[in-house]
């Protein structure tokens, strides 16, 4: 099992909406994955905009209590983030996945878990595989 899991707003949302198409694949794996769960104020605000006004308070309460970090200071690695960005300009990458891209190359032992796939063409460290897990 990973030492630092990361989810994104993909994952968050379709665990917490049953609307979602991917609930039932993210209902599946949140009990193997014990929390805290990291994350960053990008991917929030992300969650919080897709899930509106029913979906809020379900994340609000994983925040409350501390289910779910932002551990992430953009300020402290905006030159690294900044890049990502760049280098994945014609995806498009957003603020949040170039995020979380450098939380994997920051943290040891990191796996995110996320329904985006475009997590397969980003690298970490310029040429490495971001280890996620994502539904097939």
């Amino acid at each position: 099992m990973a030492r630092n899991l990361l989810v994104d707003a993909g994952f968050l949302v379709a665990l917490l909406s049953r609307r979602d198409s991917y609930h039932q694949w993210a209902a599946t794996q949140a009990p193997g994955h014990a929390p805290p769960w990291r994350t960053c104020e990008a991917v929030l605000s992300e969650a919080f905009h897709l899930l509106g006004a029913r979906g809020a308070p379900a994340l609000s309460a994983l925040l409350r209590r501390r289910a779910v970090i932002a551990a992430f200071d953009l300020d402290n690695d905006v030159e690294s983030v900044l890049k990502l960005l760049q280098k994945y300009a014609d995806v498009p990458m957003s603020l949040a996945d170039a995020c979380l891209v450098r939380m994997t190359e920051t943290l040891p032992d990191p796996v995110i878990l996320t329904t985006d796939s475009d997590f397969r063409i980003y690298r970490r460290h310029s040429r490495q595989i971001v280890p996620c897990m994502m539904p097939a």
